[in-house]
């Protein structure tokens, strides 16, 4: 499912325009996002976590030509599933 297939399943769901609906996924969309950058998590009960993990500095190395490389340090968004959500795709 992508994003245009989302906005169709809410529009039909929510009886809604798909304009309507575009407008409610990106809402939701920019809002975790929102939230997310400015360090915090979203909690939705039943359906899961989102939150910002810290990675820290490592060293890797180019598999090409196997000079060591320096990967910086950097935030990544994560996810968690909810109960409710595992239940429902067990």
């Amino acid at each position: 499912m992508n994003k245009n297939d989302l906005v169709s399943a809410v529009a039909t769901q929510a009886g809604l325009s798909k304009a309507d609906a575009t407008k409610a996924v990106d809402g939701v969309f920019n809002s975790i996002t929102g939230a997310l950058r400015g360090g915090g998590e979203v909690r939705v009960v039943g359906f899961g976590t989102f939150s910002v993990a810290n990675r820290k500095a490592t060293t890797g190395r180019n598999p090409r030509t196997g000079e060591s490389i320096q990967i910086p340090a950097s935030r990544q968004p994560k996810f968690k599933a909810g109960k409710g959500l595992k239940d429902a795709v067990n």
